[in-house]
């Protein structure tokens, strides 16, 4: 029998180089995901599961849900370091053949407690693997001497997951038993999915319900409506805001209404999406974490240099409380925001 699934807050520790590389592909993967430079520096280390990641959105190709196979997150991050400086910091994904559970409460009792079980190798067949070609399978050269395709867990996404209905109940199911989602977020989720579809059915009923839901939000204590649009009309210059932020600085995000006056009619700034995940942080102060001016374009594994740097935010991540197609996303990526959708609170802010 496979061992029990892993769940939020149990302890693991990353497997060596060697027993992970012993799990690998000729490719450098395990059922098709990626074990990628950036993670080696993990191997050795111990964490706490972050999420289980039993589905994932794709966003290779226009976003949908995915479900995942015996992985999770834990609290680390890609620093692109093998492939060409992408500042995306992506969420990695543990397979759990690469992890040994500790089975214990914390770091320091599971320590001494650790036992050399097997590595499972999943259902891929193993070719072997060396470092050296996990490093070299994290790009590919191109032949007219361009910039070179990387490939990472992010760009191999389709091809390491499987399809995953967004009516599929039992991935809410897996939500609430792996500790990803509490009891109420989920009530919540449902509630506001049934509301928002309503309110698009095409019936008369979407002006009134918004209405609504902007007149008494504020009894409940909610976010503004997520689904706002801005009025600028498509094709004429959004307007612009440098502030030239550092990492460290703290910045408060606008209200919703500010946010919706720098957008045009699809959402966008100067092309860059405002999402509705993007929403609940208006109003939050949070501290700069880093100016993001190039990133992998998931679609290509191409890089791509942004046309004006934009900023991530310490701790602010997608939750994937909006969108029907990813509800609960557990991927936790990094939204990337507008200098003009921010304003500067201090140089100088204690933790």
């Amino acid at each position: 029998m496979r061992p029990r699934a892993l769940s939020v807050g149990d302890w693991v520790e990353v497997r060596s180089k060697e027993e992970i590389l012993r799990t690998l592909d000729s490719d450098g993967r395990l059922d098709r995901m990626p074990f990628m430079p950036e993670m080696l520096a993990f191997c050795g280390k111990k964490f706490q599961v972050y999420k289980r990641a039993h589905k994932t959105c794709d966003t290779v190709f226009p976003t949908r849900g995915r479900r995942v196979d015996r992985a999770v997150h834990l609290e680390t991050r890609c620093d692109g370091n093998g492939h060409g400086g992408c500042q995306a910091r992506c969420l990695v994904f543990w397979k759990e053949a690469w992890l040994k559970p500790l089975g214990w409460r914390s770091s320091e009792d599971a320590a001494s407690h650790v036992e050399a079980e097997p590595a499972d190798v999943g259902t891929a067949p193993v070719a072997g693997c060396t470092e050296s070609d996990v490093w070299l399978h994290a790009q590919v050269p191109d032949p007219s001497g361009g910039t070179p395709k990387y490939v990472c867990q992010a760009t191999q996404l389709p091809n390491a997951t499987m399809d995953l209905a967004w009516w599929d109940i039992r991935q809410y199911i897996e939500d609430y038993w792996s500790g990803n989602v509490g009891l109420r977020r989920i009530l919540n989720g449902l509630v506001y999915s049934i509301y928002y579809n309503l309110s698009q059915a095409g019936v008369g009923l979407g002006p009134p319900m918004r209405w609504l839901y902007i007149k008494f939000r504020l009894l409940w204590r909610g976010t503004p409506f997520p689904r706002g649009t801005g009025s600028i009309p498509k094709g004429q210059p959004t307007p612009t805001g440098v502030l030239y932020l550092q990492p460290g600085e703290v910045v408060r995000v606008k209200s919703h209404e500010e946010v919706l006056r720098t957008l045009d009619i699809e959402n966008k700034n100067r092309g860059m999406l405002w999402d509705a995940e993007m929403v609940p942080y208006c109003g939050g102060t949070y501290r700069v974490l880093t100016r993001v001016t190039k990133i992998i374009n998931e679609n290509t594994g191409k890089m791509q240099e942004l046309k004006s740097p934009c900023i991530i935010l310490d701790s602010v991540v997608c939750q994937g409380l909006y969108s029907g197609c990813r509800m609960f996303c557990p991927r936790s990526i990094y939204p990337y925001w507008r200098e003009i959708w921010l304003e500067r609170v201090g140089a100088n802010v204690s933790d």
